[in-house]
């Protein structure tokens, strides 16, 4: 059996031809296609704006910005996610806070996070970066009910789950990103996620005054709106300090064919993600749950085993490359020297000892799943 990764981009020709018609184009950057990009993102998501991004770190880190984050503020998040999420509000000065999963949906805790609220006077803190970890959206709704008694902002980290959705209490479908129960929303583009654009991420947002802010952080704070004089037509102002995180054309062109596509390569993920808990059932192997209401983007499909290490080294053998998502943020060195290591966060450790995720992209065919379903089973039944 050739190499089988955890993750694979998927990029037909008509992506190809995308591409090369935008670079035989008048604009490289700063163009037509991001807009239209944008434009299509939102309503995917079904969110009223959306700001296209060199990658989603840089989503996160405007986010932050744009939502007033400074130093001293203190900010709670998961401790199984990639780095980003928790480093994007350390950018900005603020103290990261870990709260612990749910054992079973490997998710932000909600009841964990409110007992870290009610353990200090109301103020505290000033936001929540809750993450849609693996394509399992988190029910927002019951997050903003929180943020509101509290005080706080939200931003959902949605790299995962392009194509996810929870059903509220009205009984209404809200996609991830939505920006129903969220001031902001990060999605990624790198290569493994849903749309690969090579880098690149997206922000949405329901609010005007964020998105505003959004597009002046991602071009070095200059605009030629909204100006408090104009010379001429050449005339710009730089109103705040931003950065440059803006997308390409080429990527913005590839991220419209690759948008394009997601609604059946989510289907697909989820036919590949039942397959392995069929398979699975009957045995010791645990999988992330599924809660009612809920529709699982599937960017990874984990496992929880007992003898994790031996797995991994037993499927690498076979030509099977899975991967580890998350060494817990707290353990990693940058967040141990600033004491993070006290913090007791049972439920994420237990879940690290234990975890391994597996193939999951659109383009993995049965006879390859078969062949990682049988090698994962064998192992685990000895």
């Amino acid at each position: 059996m050739k190499k089988i990764p955890y993750g694979r981009q998927q990029i037909d020709q008509d992506d190809i031809n995308a591409v090369i018609e935008t670079l035989q184009s008048d604009f490289l950057t700063q163009g037509p296609k991001v807009e239209r990009f944008e434009e299509a993102f939102a309503q995917y998501v079904n969110a009223k704006y959306a700001v296209a991004v060199s990658n989603a770190t840089t989503g996160l880190h405007i986010s932050n910005m744009a939502l007033g984050v400074k130093g001293g503020d203190r900010v709670i998040t998961s401790p199984i996610t990639f780095a980003a999420s928790a480093n994007a509000s350390r950018f900005c000065g603020a103290e990261i806070w870990f709260a612990d999963i749910d054992p079973e949906t490997y998710l932000l805790d909600i009841k964990e996070v409110e007992n870290l609220l009610k353990s200090k006077p109301k103020g505290f803190f000033k936001g929540i970066i809750p993450v849609d970890f693996a394509g399992l959206p988190v029910k927002l709704e019951e997050f903003k009910s929180l943020a509101n008694k509290y005080n706080l902002w939200i931003i959902e980290d949605a790299a995962h789950a392009p194509g996810g959705y929870f059903i509220d209490s009205e009984g209404v479908k809200n996609e991830c990103g939505n920006g129903k129960y969220a001031d902001c929303a990060v999605f990624s583009f790198h290569p493994v996620k849903h749309i690969a654009c090579g880098e690149g991420g997206m922000v949405t947002t329901n609010d005007k005054k964020i998105y505003e802010l959004l597009k002046l952080y991602r071009s070095h704070g200059i605009t030629k709106h909204n100006m408090s004089e104009n010379h001429g037509d050449w005339f710009y102002e730089m109103q705040i300090l931003g950065y440059n995180y803006r997308l390409t054309e080429m990527q913005a062109a590839l991220g419209i064919s690759q948008l394009a596509k997601n609604p059946q390569r989510v289907i697909k993920r989820n036919a590949i993600a039942e397959k392995y808990k069929k398979s699975f059932r009957n045995t010791d192997i645990k999988f992330q749950s599924l809660p009612i209401g809920t529709y699982n983007a599937h960017h990874l499909f984990v496992i929880e085993v007992k003898n994790r290490k031996g797995l991994y080294n037993y499927l690498k053998n076979h030509n099977i490359y899975a991967q580890i998502h998350y060494i817990p943020l707290h353990t990693l060195p940058y967040y141990k020297e600033m004491g993070y290591d006290d913090a007791h966060l049972p439920n994420a450790e237990s879940y690290y000892k234990h975890c391994i995720s597996l193939p999951m992209f659109p383009s993995l065919t049965d006879e390859e799943q078969e062949y990682v379903i049988q090698k994962v089973v064998k192992f685990v039944n000895g």
